[in-house]
């Protein structure tokens, strides 16, 4: 069997250093809001080319608390993709706004931005463009956009951790980025985590009170705040990966690479890397109208691969309540029916890469 992520084997890389880090923590005693975190939130909010990082407890908290932080209320409506994780539109719903969703640019999977100006009402109040599975989302217009209308922009980078846009990491591009640390991202916690990266001062003080009970100090609450801290010990662990996480994307985009190379089947579209990006692959995603078929095919063959995702967001049952029917955003409902991603990921073999390309390849 190839397994769809390995992060046995990605331990095993590291384990020397992670039982180390975590050894510190327990002799020092020190679990919430201790050293890891602070030093963390200032090495990832520099590697993101930022000024500010909030430890969160999830990306979905991540982008919540920033929606949350911009003033975001009930009433407002804030615009999304709905080919995205349910935590987008969940974070929206958290903040009681309501998620307009714009169909997407078939040949990315992101905001197709010349569609963003006819969604926009007067409830709008943001945008939270979804750099969807690495793959930077073109920013420039909707900068623009967001200048024009007096938008937040909010970026869900939580499957881009260092991907770039047009030199600048995305998550430093927006008024707000937002990514998460679930185990399987390119940069991963053994446990839920989160940040909110920003350069506005203003925005990173209101996020460090909303995090932990909007407390200036202990017992002294000054606004309406959650708990939602980044742990120490996931803090401490993170620290060891982001001097990988470089290492790492390079490695996913080699893989990329190879898989661009051997994939030959005429009935499978491979991912595309825009030119004002820099892709770092947290998923492969190839499309095929023969998807279901092409995965039993592979699972057979002992290759796992799974959907990300198969049902988009308004045709959810989660949102019924929006009133959205089928076909009403056709890209993302077509490209749902037919994505399949495959393995990707830094302790992937050569030769496994060649061995799931050469079975996809032999696929009728």
């Amino acid at each position: 069997m190839i397994p769809f992520v390995d992060l046995k084997e990605e331990y095993r890389t590291i384990e020397s250093e992670i039982q180390e880090v975590i050894s510190a923590v327990m002799r020092r005693g020190n679990f919430i809001l201790g050293e890891n975190v602070k030093a963390f939130e200032e090495e990832f909010a520099k590697y993101c080319g930022v000024k500010f990082g909030v430890g969160v407890g999830s990306g979905t908290e991540a982008l919540h608390l920033a929606l949350v932080a911009c003033g975001i209320k009930q009433g407002d409506e804030v615009i999304t993709v709905p080919n995205t994780a349910a935590a987008t539109a969940l974070a929206i719903s958290s903040s009681n706004a309501k998620p307009v969703f714009v169909d997407i640019s078939q040949e990315f999977y992101t905001i197709d931005p010349t569609m963003i100006e006819e969604a926009i009402s007067s409830r709008t109040k943001a945008i939270i463009p979804v750099h969807l599975y690495g793959q930077p989302t073109d920013m420039d217009p909707i900068m623009d956009i967001a200048e024009r209308y007096g938008l937040s922009i909010i970026e869900d980078a939580c499957q881009a951790h260092g991907a770039v846009y047009k030199g600048q990491k995305v998550g430093s591009i927006g008024h707000l980025g937002c990514f998460s640390f679930y185990p399987t991202k390119n940069l991963g916690a053994y446990g839920d985590g989160g940040i909110v990266v920003t350069n506005d001062k203003g925005l990173y003080e209101k996020l460090c009170l909303l995090r932990n009970y909007g407390q200036t100090d202990r017992y002294h609450h000054k606004i309406k705040g959650y708990n939602s801290r980044l742990d120490e010990i996931q803090a401490a662990i993170l620290r060891v990966k982001l001097n990988m996480l470089d290492k790492w994307n390079e490695v996913r985009r080699n893989i990329a690479g190879i898989y661009n190379q051997l994939l030959e089947n005429s009935h499978v579209i491979t991912p595309k890397e825009a030119d004002y990006a820099k892709h770092v692959y947290h998923l492969y995603v190839i499309r095929t109208r023969k998807r279901d078929e092409l995965r039993t095919f592979l699972e057979e063959s002992g290759i796992q691969t799974l959907i990300h995702y198969p049902i988009p967001i308004h045709l959810q049952e989660a949102y019924f309540d929006l009133g959205l029917e089928k076909d009403s955003y056709p890209i993302s409902e077509r490209c749902a029916k037919e994505i399949l991603s495959l393995p990707v990921y830094p302790t992937l073999k050569e030769e496994d890469v060649g061995h799931i390309s050469c079975m996809i390849n032999h696929f009728g």
